[in-house]
């Protein structure tokens, strides 16, 4: 086949679909409320989010197109390929089923439309009778992968954008809070870049950069770009899109969190937070607009992920199923895990991403920088290895205390707390994969002297 060059329109229709897939609910969320939280000290704050809930992802699709791989699964077999299985079913077990997916349906529920029920239904029974509908309108839109562009990209996204549009327009059009007035949370008050850092890895997106790599690469391919050097660039162009709009949505939703604390005091999450900003600055009609902005965020991220978790999964396991039953299983498995209620997902999917995101880090930045190495696979071990050891430790410390204390981890943390740089800052690994480069860098030098 005719290699061929996008078009600009083209480039704009993968980014936005790119940006449909990252933005969920998740994404309003957790910089709302960081604004509230970071008060005057905003900008440093911004800068560790976007970090990490921006930069950090795109370069994991940089990532995957910039080493022609196909997917996750191939960018990790540079450290092994038993590695690549069981780090690839993990991370999308994680960004997808375990987590990520029912966190869509229960986050657009209780953020949206329980509001609105506002107690005339019992809950148990308007959750599960949303998200059964929510799961359904789900799977039917992800059986069909090649039509991802068209739901995702020209029709859900761009909906998604006008309410949220009027919301951002409603509340920073209207005078507010001025931002260096505002006191700052004590959490806040100093190392604030560190902890909006860590902040960012609620979003999931560094995880999902991973994920989504294979969507991206299938829908330029689809287009008719077969080379791999253009598939490469038709990737990096279209992350870098992505990550334009996403920050400057930050940056704005950060601003509205921020000056919502001229109106009201730090809500105990961002979706209390945006019930509060819409019903003050629209009115009535703000628990609809808000629960519409929710909905069209969850219900975009929920396509994407379910498209991405089959299509791994059927390129890893071609003979179990086939994606359309992969698509099901994963659906059905998240309707189940979505009923356990919000706050549970949350408290268990914390520790987690804990343990999952230095690694998922490490490899991306080992994948960008791989040719000052030569990609040499005793490098990508050896960091993999000191990575993996010390977020151990940081997912020991944010496991329910109760869990800590029978299994006396609490030791272990307090350990980590003395002897690792950053650990309370949730940045532990900083330092070990840091040694670990450093060995892997040696071991190299050491096997070409040998020679």
């Amino acid at each position: 086949m005719q290699n061929k060059e996008l078009s600009l329109k083209q480039y704009i229709l993968i980014a936005g679909t790119l940006f449909g897939m990252f933005f969920g609910a998740g994404n309003l969320i957790f910089p709302v409320h960081l604004g509230q939280l970071a008060g005057r000290n905003m900008l440093p704050a911004v800068l560790g989010f976007v970090l990490t809930a921006v930069g950090i992802p795109i370069l994991g699709v940089a990532a995957i197109g910039n080493t022609h791989s196909d997917g996750l699964q191939a960018l990790a077999t540079r450290v092994g390929k038993g590695y690549s299985y069981v780090f690839t079913c993990l991370l999308y077990l994680t960004i997808g089923p375990f987590f990520a997916i029912p966190r869509c349906a229960t986050t657009s529920f209780t953020t949206g439309f329980a509001p609105v029920l506002n107690g005339r239904i019992p809950e148990n029974m308007a959750l599960f009778c949303f998200s059964f509908l929510f799961f359904a309108l789900v799977l039917f839109l992800s059986l069909y992968p090649g039509n991802i562009t068209l739901w995702i990209g020209k029709i859900i996204n761009p909906v998604f954008l006008i309410f949220l549009g009027i919301l951002l327009a409603a509340a920073l059009l209207q005078p507010g809070a001025s931002i260096a007035s505002i006191e700052p949370d004590v959490a806040y008050q100093s190392n604030a870049f560190f902890h909006a850092f860590a902040e960012g890895y609620g979003t999931m997106d560094a995880i999902a950069g991973l994920a989504f790599g294979i969507i991206v690469i299938d829908i330029i391919r689809r287009m008719g770009v077969s080379d791999d050097d253009a598939i490469a660039k038709g990737v990096l162009k279209s992350g870098l899109l992505t990550g334009l709009l996403m920050s400057v949505l930050y940056l704005l939703t950060i601003l509205m969190g921020g000056r919502s604390r001229g109106a009201f005091s730090i809500s105990e999450n961002g979706g209390i937070a945006l019930a509060q900003i819409a019903k003050h600055y629209l009115g009535g009609a703000g628990s609809l607009v808000l629960a519409l902005t929710i909905l069209f965020a969850c219900l975009k991220t929920s396509i994407g992920l379910v498209t991405s978790c089959a299509e791994a999964f059927h390129r890893m396991f071609p003979r179990l199923l086939s994606y359309r039953g992969w698509a099901v299983l994963f659906t059905v498995f998240s309707f189940g895990i979505s009923n356990v209620g919000l706050s549970a997902i949350i408290q268990y999917a914390i520790p987690v991403l804990m343990l999952i995101y230095p690694p998922c880090i490490t490899l991306i930045l080992l994948a960008l920088l791989g040719k000052f190495f030569d990609q040499d696979k005793s490098v990508y071990i050896s960091v993999t290895i000191f990575t993996w050891g010390a977020s151990l430790f940081d997912f020991f410390k944010t496991l329910p205390s109760g869990i800590q204390t029978h299994f006396h981890l609490d030791r272990a943390v307090a350990l980590a707390e003395k002897c690792l740089p950053l650990f309370s800052l949730n940045l532990g690994w900083i330092l070990p994969a840091l040694v670990g480069l450093a060995a892997g860098l040696f071991y190299r030098f050491y096997k070409k002297t040998r020679r």
